[in-house]
């Protein structure tokens, strides 16, 4: 428990939600998740607690991630998350509400937008804002966006992958994805059906993107045991699954990644795309962690690419930087605010 009024920042992500608290930091970060009883919508957990139900549950409660592909899929839900989080960081929301910022994808529409809005101001914000995940992203990284000098961000999340040329904090070229660390559980998942006839779940699928997951062709030679259930048969069987095995199965979604930054650099002036040769590309979010992509993406583009220090709080970060700073960065970089 914090302050009585405690502006905070929210990364709002497909699989995880972070809260930077100001002049605290990050005191969040937790699964998108919420746990419900199916006939009366009762919420019986957020957050972690509900992450351990997926695919664990009776037939009367539900695991539900109430974000698709970085936006809202499930609204009411969507706002019992945010609600639960800002109220656990703010001593008494509905009294002392407080100022929040909001991270989204840079492709969202102004509907998304407005749902975004909206389910913040319901939470309990004063008055909310929103930033595009590119730019926060490179804000927490530490890039200088403010010099007429190119930067370019890859930012690899749970349901998009944002690719953004930033100058003079503005987002010159740009690209939202709708391609991230889900689709890679979701392509572990059928390259298992198609090759193995075994059928595994979400978080079978997560564990093995992140214990053994390879983006790059010789991967490191690992291996782990995967459990599951035989299609065949119908009765739990056991594989070994190794590294080269993730490479075949993520080749789809790390292609669609790779197309798009391309995609990106052609658009981009020849000034700033000398800029990023010189510079190179920084990679941030959690997708950026998977073993060998910074190689491959550097293979493949012929520029340098660096990892961000802390891939996964770059966003949340990079927002509170701003929500620290609103009074002299908010005109540049807000997308969209609205105030009770």
């Amino acid at each position: 428990m914090f302050g009585l009024t405690t502006d905070i920042s929210i990364d709002l992500g497909t699989a995880n939600v972070l809260v930077y608290v100001r002049d605290k930091g990050i005191v969040i970060r937790e699964p998108s998740v919420v746990a419900l009883q199916k006939d009366s919508n009762k919420v019986l957990a957020v957050g972690e607690e509900a992450r351990q139900m997926i695919g664990r549950t009776p037939g009367n409660i539900v695991a539900v991630r109430p974000l698709k592909d970085g936006v809202i899929a499930d609204y009411d839900v969507t706002e019992v998350m945010l609600r639960h989080f800002v109220d656990k960081v703010c001593r008494s929301p509905r009294l002392f509400r407080p100022k929040v910022v909001v991270c989204v994808p840079s492709g969202v529409t102004s509907v998304e937008r407005r749902a975004v809005l909206e389910a913040a101001m319901q939470a309990g914000a004063k008055r909310t804002y929103l930033i595009e995940e590119p730019m926060a992203a490179a804000i927490g990284a530490g890039l200088d966006i403010g010099e007429a000098s190119g930067n370019m961000v890859v930012d690899v999340g749970g349901g998009t992958t944002d690719v953004a040329i930033i100058s003079l904090q503005g987002i010159v070229v740009s690209e939202s994805l709708r391609v991230g660390g889900d689709k890679f559980d979701d392509a572990i998942i059928r390259y298992i059906k198609k090759m193995y006839n075994l059928m595994i779940g979400e978080r079978t699928a997560e564990e093995i993107k992140i214990q053994i997951g390879s983006a790059y062709p010789e991967g490191e030679g690992k291996s782990m045991e995967v459990r599951g259930r035989d299609l065949v048969t119908g009765l739990p069987r056991t594989i070994r699954f190794t590294s080269a095995d993730t490479f075949q199965a993520l080749s789809e979604p790390i292609t669609a990644i790779i197309d798009g930054v391309k995609s990106v650099l052609e658009r981009t002036p020849p000034e700033l795309a000398s800029d990023i040769v010189d510079k190179g590309i920084v990679l941030t979010g959690g997708g950026a962690l998977l073993n060998g992509f910074n190689r491959l993406l550097a293979e493949e583009t012929g520029i340098p690419v660096h990892l961000a220090d802390d891939p996964m709080s770059c966003v949340v970060l990079g927002a509170g930087k701003v929500l620290e700073h609103l009074d002299s960065l908010g005109d540049t970089l807000v997308v969209g605010s609205r105030s009770v």
